[in-house]
């Protein structure tokens, strides 16, 4: 049977990838896209959704809706100067041989719903088989918590894409970009009692798409996704290139999706993670209780935590997912 999820969004390149990979998998009914201030401020979040939603034109079609602006209690902290100033590597540097663009801005509607209202509707529509995949900051998983938590609580599960357990942070020395955009936010999400499977960057880190790849795929591809493929990771790779010295990108939010479909990608542990919301150095670490104690004598686990993947498992699958024909 289809797995009924919404995917709580910001894209961003590999958030671009991961929708791509959502809306090729028969194993998910997407009901909803939810966009969120992240790696781009929220309206280009939502311009770009409505942007992949154009190009693959899935049937049915998903509701779109936009979320917050902002982080509960900080300013907006954004990455375009990873994914680039529009979030997808620059997209309107693009053009057809007759010079019009090759991404045309897609045509939101004037009145886009409220993401807070949609996944409180669906979750009342769907109780206990509803998921929610978030691949940004959880600001508005928390905002429909502080809404109406009881009804929160009937979600089936939730993957989050998020967070550093004992490894290096990718947006300061300790912390993960999207737990860092939003600390509180993450920390009330993570106190919640919500069925919670964590895939931090201890996984997805290990799991990158090369430029060889991607061009073999993109050639194999039709045509428009196979060029937006190349053109919407370009900035990225470059950024990679430059900041880390590593010819590849990883695939953080396509992971996260991925363990929605197949949790055998990535072996989870049962682990208690409390979220630092403040200090010059360890705001939006997330820290877990690791200390080799009796368990009785620690706080009980709050989630699952992913900390193994099958890089080689997870590689396959995306690349048939994306071009069946070409494996």
């Amino acid at each position: 049977m289809e797995k009924r999820v919404v995917i709580d969004t910001d894209p961003g390149v590999d958030d671009a990838l991961a929708l791509l990979l959502a809306f090729r998998s028969p194993e998910l009914q997407v009901e909803a896209i939810t966009t969120v201030n992240g790696n781009v401020p929220l309206e280009q979040a939502t311009k770009n959704a409505a942007l992949l939603l154009d190009l693959v034109d899935p049937q049915p079609r998903p509701i779109l809706a936009r979320g917050s602006a902002r982080p509960l209690r900080k300013g907006p902290i954004t990455a375009q100067s990873v994914h680039g100033s529009d979030g997808l590597g620059e997209l309107n540097r693009f053009k057809n041989p007759d010079g019009s663009p090759r991404y045309p801005h897609p045509q939101l509607p004037q009145n886009l719903p409220n993401a807070t209202e949609v996944l409180l509707d669906l979750v009342r529509r769907y109780p206990d088989e509803l998921s929610l995949i978030t691949l940004g900051p959880l600001t508005n998983l928390a905002e429909a918590l502080l809404a109406d938590r009881k009804r929160m609580k009937r979600l089936q599960e939730v993957v989050i894409m998020g967070g550093a357990v004992g490894v290096p942070g990718n947006i300061t020395p300790g912390a993960e970009f999207n737990i860092f955009v939003d600390p509180h936010a993450a920390q009330h999400v993570f106190q919640s009692g919500l069925p919670i499977k964590l895939v931090p960057l201890n996984v997805t880190e290990k799991v990158c798409l090369a430029p060889m790849q991607i061009e073999k795929l993109a050639q194999a591809m039709d045509k428009p996704l196979g060029k937006f493929l190349c053109d919407a990771t370009s900035k990225a790779m470059e950024h990679m290139k430059q900041v880390r010295r590593m010819a590849a990108i990883p695939l953080h939010d396509p992971v996260a999706l991925g363990v929605a479909i197949d949790p055998s990608i990535v072996k989870t542990t049962p682990l208690y993670i409390h979220v630092e919301t403040q200090g010059d150095i360890t705001e939006g670490m997330t820290l877990a209780d690791l200390r080799p104690i009796r368990d009785d004598l620690k706080k009980p686990p709050n989630m699952h935590v992913a900390l193994e993947v099958d890089a080689e498992q997870f590689l396959g699958f995306f690349q048939d997912r994306l071009c069946p024909r070409l494996w």
